[in-house]
Parts: structure tokens; C-alpha cells; sequence
């Protein structure tokens, strides 16, 4: 990104995760009450593991923020582990402490366990596995709230809910989308889905199918196996042209979609009807273009998923990621003993059966870094105030246009 940097530190059973967002301008309102809810929601969901019930993540700001507004400066934000007491030694960074736990020896099929102790010639699997854990998303989650304060100045708003978990549930709801109305205020109703899907339990609106998802996971749970499934992430509001057609790494889509792809777990993503636009002719794909004095420049479609040429085209953005089951098995699965050579069972840690619902509200905060970014690159400011004056002036030159 050119205009914010972010970056977290932690491991999942350290003393504590911080992290760093800087290039946010004077003036902007924030609190730690924002944050703490973004982390909250992170936390739900059924399938969830005991982990959750131990930690209730409470972020401290450290510095960037005075009298409840940022100062343009780094902003530190720093989330305490609780489990912590109980790792002390085991995590402890001096040297006197080394060998008061067991090594982690056996390596989890689908995990970062054997890569990460192969490129870094570790012999103990928890030098990798504490950090490749989504305990660290946590932190992603609390940066992700400072940009979505951001944004929420622009107008712009960002959710996301739950679309399919195993088999239950649908493929995509664009369909959905039409049966509601089609595209006439489609941001309000993609909103009321959100804020709907974060009284479910799986994170999802729709109430039948919400229901199937509960007993996939109650399955999983009795088989000792885990789930994975499919989220929709949306953001309104957003004006015509963040992004840029002109070079790769300029391109919205692609850092969207490399946000998203960085979150643990998730190994697919898709814009707008993503692999289904393969099933169909472009006749019927094209969001076609229309013009009124009222409105200015719009759609009927949004196919797209508001990306057009690598930026923003005025429509909502619609992206889907597809999440696969958790690595860690309550019954082991078959491996290797990374010292001896032998085969072993895959070891286990504390781990949940479903983190779709979690995975979703992950993807906001990865996607609010990414539009934040944008916002910046396009309209700048050292001052909310200035951003927002310059971001006003652009939005009159699109209506003069």
C-alpha cells in the first residue's frame, strides 16, 4: 500500500499482540469502545474453540491518539493475551527458559508447521505455529477498525455474512440481492444483512439456512472433524475511480483480492459472480451503462462487483472468499516426526471447528486497509478535515462531469 503502513507482532500464546497503522491524518475521531466492538464480533460464532472463552480482547491504545482524536502520527494499539500466566516460560524470550516445555515435533497436514521449520531450519514446530496461528488476525481486526473510522467519514461502509458453511447453505446471494429489490437500495439492504448476520450464531441472514450451517457444524463437532464454507464481503458508498487501470500492483482488485487471500484459511476469492461469469455469454454479463440528469452515470447490474479495469465504478463492492476447514484435527490425521523421521500423528492444539462467521469480520478489516489506502492515494490530506474538503470537490466534479 503507498499511503498506510500496518503491521502486527504477537504470537498467539505471547505476553501480548501489538500492532502499528501509520499515514491516518490528524483529527480523526477514535476511541478504544470502536475497536473493542470490531473485536467482539470477531470473536462469535458456533464452532468456535475454548480459546475464545479465555480471551475477551480488549485493545489499549499506546500512542498516535490524543483526547479521543489521532494526531497523524503512528497509531499502537496493544491486545493482552490472557492465557499468557500460563505460558510464561514456555514463551519466554530469555534464554534461561529454554526447554521448560516440550518441543512441538509433529507436524500438522495443511498447516504452516513442516514449510515454516524447513525455510527457517527450526526443530521445534511451535517457533512457527505460535505465529502462523489466526490468533494474530485479532490485531488485523483492531488496525481494520481505525480504517473503517475512516472510511465511515467518506460515507463509506463495510460487513460481510455467511453464505455457505460444508454443503448447507447457497452458492452466492446476488440472486438474493434481486428477490430483495434488485440493485434500488442496495446499499441499505446489504448493510441490514450485515448487521442481521451478526445476531446469528454462523453469521449468516437468512434464517433457513442459518439453521442447516448450525447442525454441519454440530456434525463436524461429533466426528472431531472441522468445516470450512463461503463469505460475502461488501463495501458502499465507495465513488468512481480508487484504484488505478495503469499498472498490475495499482490495480484495486488485486490488492483486494491479496488481502483477503492473507487471511488463514482462505484459499479462494472471487469479484462479483466470479467463477460463474465462466458459465455465461458477455452479452448478458456487461453491466450496461446509462445516464440521467437525476443520478448522473449508472447501472442496472452490478456483475462486476463494482471493479471495472482495476477501480471502482460507483457500485457496491461484492467479494466472496472461500475458507477451507481448520488444519488442526481433534483426531489426528497422519504425519511425520519432523526429528525422528517417523511416522507419527499430527499433533493437536486447542483449535476451533468453524471460523467462517470469525473469517468474515477478518476480511472487513482486510478490505477497510485496502480502501483507507485508496481513499488517501486519490484524495490525500494531513487533516481529516482536508481529505474530507478534497473528497467533496471530487464527488461535485463527478456530478458536473
Amino acid at each position: 500500500m503507498d499511503r498506510l503502513k500496518i503491521s502486527t507482532a504477537g504470537e498467539s500464546h505471547g505476553k501480548a499482540l501489538t500492532g502499528i497503522i501509520e499515514g491516518i491524518p490528524a483529527g480523526l475521531p477514535i476511541e478504544a469502545d470502536t475497536i473493542n466492538t470490531q473485536l467482539h464480533r470477531r470473536q462469535q460464532g458456533h464452532g468456535r474453540g475454548g480459546r475464545m472463552k479465555i480471551e475477551q480482547d480488549q485493545a489499549e491504545i499506546l500512542s498516535g491518539v490524543r483526547w479521543g482524536k489521532t494526531l497523524a502520527s503512528p497509531i499502537a494499539l496493544k491486545i493482552d493475551n490472557r492465557d499468557w500466566e500460563n505460558w510464561q516460560k514456555g514463551m519466554s524470550s530469555l534464554g534461561q527458559n529454554e526447554g521448560s516445555i516440550p518441543p512441538v515435533t509433529r507436524a500438522r497436514p495443511g498447516h504452516a508447521d513442516l514449510a515454516g521449520c524447513l525455510k527457517h531450519g527450526f526443530r521445534d514446530i511451535r517457533n512457527v505455529l505460535e505465529r502462523s496461528s489466526a490468533r494474530e488476525t485479532a490485531m488485523r481486526v483492531a488496525l481494520g477498525a481505525v480504517c473503517k473510522t475512516f472510511l465511515a467519514q467518506f460515507g463509506i461502509s463495510i460487513g460481510s455474512f455467511v453464505v455457505r458453511t460444508g454443503g448447507a447453505g447457497q452458492r452466492y446471494y446476488q440472486s438474493a440481492m434481486n428477490e430483495l429489490g434488485g440493485l434500488k437500495d442496495i446499499g441499505n439492504q446489504l448493510i441490514a444483512l450485515s448487521v442481521k448476520a451478526d445476531q446469528s450464531p454462523v453469521r449468516c441472514p437468512f434464517e433457513e439456512d442459518a439453521q442447516s450451517m448450525i447442525e454441519a457444524i454440530d456434525e463436524a463437532i461429533e466426528r472431531g472433524d472441522t468445516i470450512g464454507g463461503v463469505f460475502e464481503v461488501f463495501a458502499v458508498g465507495l465513488p468512481v475511480g480508487l484504484g488505478s487501470h495503469v499498472q498490475w500492483d495499482k490495480r484495486l482488485d488485486g490488492q483486494l483480492a491479496q488481502a483477503i487471500m492473507s487471511i488463514q484459511a482462505v484459499k479462494g476469492v472471487e469479484c462479483g459472480l466470479g467463477f460463474d461469469l465462466s458459465q455465461r455469454f458477455g452479452s448478458r454479463l456487461m453491466d450496461e451503462i446509462l445516464y440521467s440528469d437525476e443520478t448522473g452515470f449508472y447501472r442496472q447490474s452490478n456483475f462486476a462487483g463494482g471493479l471495472e479495469g482495476g477501480m471502482t465504478n460507483g457500485m457496491p463492492l461484492l467479494m466472496r472468499a472461500i475458507m477451507k476447514p481448520i488444519p488442526t484435527q481433534r483426531k489426528p490425521l497422519n504425519s511425520i516426526d519432523i526429528v525422528t523421521k517417523q511416522p507419527k500423528e499430527a499433533a493437536y492444539e486447542r483449535s476451533d471447528v468453524c471460523a467462517v462467521a470469525a473469517c468474515s469480520v477478518i476480511a472487513e478489516a482486510m478490505i477497510a486497509f485496502v480502501l483507507a489506502d485508496a481513499i488517501l492515494c486519490k484524495f490525500g490530506g494531513d487533516c481529516i478535515d482536508e481529505t474530507i474538503r478534497n473528497y467533496n470537490n471530487y464527488l461535485t466534479y463527478l456530478k458536473e462531469f
